[in-house]
């Protein structure tokens, strides 16, 4: 038996490694209190980031049914969180948007693979449609079988439409580029081609813009423009824009060919290039080369031209003049014309207004109009008017002025007498104008002025408007005759001092029908049969003949019927006294948007009620 000490002894070792185990366990206590403090500060940070990103987070089960998500996807699909939670995504699908989305969340369900990406378009509570991109997974835990999907969906909506717009805009400036007459092209400061049009692949021998691209314009310079080419494109590098040059080019076919072309410093791509506008000058160099060669012919030529001509110098120095010229001045020989100062030839406002306006423009640096008009004084005094076309060539090895003149002192005076005559035919046609309008009163006499007064309003009316000078005239040729159809009905019923019956009414509104019938073969400037037709439709289709609606009724038409409404309810009537002013303005007011054009009855609102607007009394 043990003694009693070695008892002791083992009692108390127990006892040591008794209070051994439990420090270890009030250590593993305390362990577990911080990871379990630290596993609640992930949570709630974790918590934190889902509900405060940008972004839409969810999880749905296996069926898609909503089990999670942040406040970010509810804002995106703009329904509430009470009723997300539970709801099936296809809720806010169509059905081929569901189809799409049910076969990527199979597709993930089956490889287990994460999908990145892909987009679909939801329907939002309020009937708008968004699109998202979202990205996908599994939710799985270990040893365990998956039981949904968790994913990320971002708004991109704004995005979608942002590369629209720029899609678009580019889809019209690669149109307008590959449609444009001129070449185009972009180079790098190295010459490299980076972008051509069809123009440029047409003149440089190419089926296709995309030959173009990746190649040196060295390759087609002409070794006697090279060194033109790269000191222009030193100057485009260095700023300098809107300069013309012109290269020779020799094409891979053996042809030569000779181009204007004008650059200037553009960003493409992100990087500084220059954007060069060339033309085919092969011709008008060919023409240039061939007048150089001929030039006694064309001197020949010259000297017997019904045009007058001259040669002029930088100066203004005349150097040749053919006899056409001097007949005109009514001089001698070119002597005379040299002599006499330009002051003296032109008459004083041409002087001004063109001699020394170009000249000033010529020594700023800008050429002077290729094309114009002078007056002159002959040597006997008389003014002649001529027309003149001026344009620079070679003469005798020097950059000279070739001018013609050719003299339509006839043609002006015949001219003149034309717009008089013009002026006679609108005199004549306002005759006949008032002559159908005296018509049209004498079988109505109680309306009399009705057509002038409406046609006055309209004409405010549009003036208020701020419409063209020429639609208000027509407006107001329109309201002088837009009774003219009255000329149909009989006069009984137009004079006619009780109310009209059902009969007589339709009898009345057939006016509008046949002012149509009477003006749709009459030439004239502005569309007056359509609007004597329509000045009594209405907004909502209320009017006649034809019921038209809103747009569908001419601008000028809306514009009379109020004119028309307004001076009919202000003027006194056979069946009836005048309702006046007021009561014409209130029915405006009540019934604008529905039966009146509601800009057209503001503007004759406030011409009436801010700016004095009243209409004249029309005695006969």
């Amino acid at each position: 038996m043990k003694d009693q000490a070695e008892t002791t002894q083992e009692l108390i070792q127990e006892l040591t490694s008794l209070r051994q185990r439990i420090a270890e366990l009030e250590q593993s206590e305390a362990m577990y209190k911080r990871v379990e403090e630290k596993l609640g500060e992930s949570k709630e940070k974790y918590r934190n980031i889902i509900e405060n990103i940008e972004d839409g987070y969810f999880e749905v089960d296996l069926a898609g049914n909503f089990t999670f998500f942040n406040p970010s996807l509810c804002r995106i699909l703009g329904y509430p969180g009470e009723e997300m939670l539970g709801m099936n995504n296809r809720a806010f699908l169509d059905a081929e948007n569901a189809k799409n989305v049910s076969r990527a969340f199979n597709e993930v369900y089956l490889t287990g693979i994460p999908q990145k990406g892909f987009e679909w378009e939801t329907i939002r509570k309020d009937g708008a449609r968004t699109s998202i991109e979202v990205s996908v997974s599994l939710i799985v835990k270990p040893g365990e079988e998956p039981a949904g999907f968790r994913g990320i969906a971002r708004d991109i909506t704004e995005r979608k439409r942002v590369l629209k717009a720029l899609q678009e805009s580019e889809d019209l400036f690669r149109s307008l580029v590959d449609y444009m007459h001129d070449a185009m092209i972009i180079l790098n400061w190295e010459g490299d081609i980076l972008f051509a049009n069809r123009a440029a692949a047409r003149i440089i021998e190419y089926e296709r813009p995309e030959e173009l691209v990746g190649h040196n314009m060295v390759e087609y310079l002409h070794p006697d423009s090279l060194p033109k080419a790269t000191a222009d494109l030193e100057a485009v590098k260095a700023g300098k824009m809107g300069f013309l040059s012109e290269y020779h080019l020799y094409l891979l076919t053996g042809r030569h060919i000779w181009l204007e072309s004008i650059g200037g410093k553009i960003t493409f791509r992100n990087a500084n290039a220059n954007l060069a506008c060339i033309r085919d000058i092969t011709d008008r160099k060919r023409s240039v080369e061939a007048l150089q060669m001929s030039e006694d012919n064309f001197r020949r030529s010259l000297d017997d031209s019904p045009m007058g001509a001259r040669i002029v110098s930088e100066e203004g120095e005349t150097i040749y003049a053919n006899r056409a010229i001097l007949d005109i001045y009514g001089y001698e020989g070119i002597g005379e014309l040299q002599e006499t100062s330009a002051k003296e030839r032109y008459t004083s406002e041409s002087y001004a207004e063109f001699l020394l306006r170009r000249e000033k423009r010529r020594m700023g640096g800008a050429d002077a109009p290729s094309e114009y008009e002078i007056s002159i004084v002959r040597k006997d005094g008389e003014d002649r008017r001529l027309q003149v076309f001026r344009k620079r060539i070679l003469w005798n090895g020097a950059m000279q002025f070739h001018v013609l003149y050719n003299d339509i002192t006839k043609r002006k005076q015949a001219e003149e007498e034309l717009q008089r005559t013009l002026e006679s035919l609108r005199k004549a046609v306002s005759a006949t104008t008032q002559l159908m309008i005296s018509a049209v009163e004498i079988r109505d006499p109680y309306t009399g002025g009705h057509q002038i007064r409406s046609a006055d309003l309209a004409r405010a009316i549009a003036t208020e408007m701020g419409l063209p000078k020429d639609r208000i005239d027509g407006i107001r040729m329109a309201g002088t005759i837009h009774d003219i159809g009255k000329l149909s009905v009989p006069a009984e019923i137009l004079s006619k001092p009780t109310k009209l019956t059902e009969l007589e009414f339709s009898l009345i509104k057939e006016h509008a029908n046949k002012g149509f019938e009477m003006l749709k073969d009459v030439e004239s400037p502005w569309p007056l049969a359509q609007i004597v037709y329509q000045h009594h439709e209405r907004m909502d289709g209320s009017g006649y003949p034809r019921h038209l609606k809103g747009d569908e009724i001419l601008m000028e038409a809306r514009i009379l019927a109020v004119a028309d409404v307004v001076e009919s309810m202000a003027s006194h009537r056979p069946y009836r006294p005048a309702l006046g002013l007021n009561a014409a303005l209130e029915e405006l007011e009540n019934n604008k948007g529905t039966l009146y054009d509601v800009d057209v009855a503001d503007a004759c609102l406030r011409l009436f009620r801010e700016k004095g607007f009243q209409l004249e009394e029309i005695r006969f």
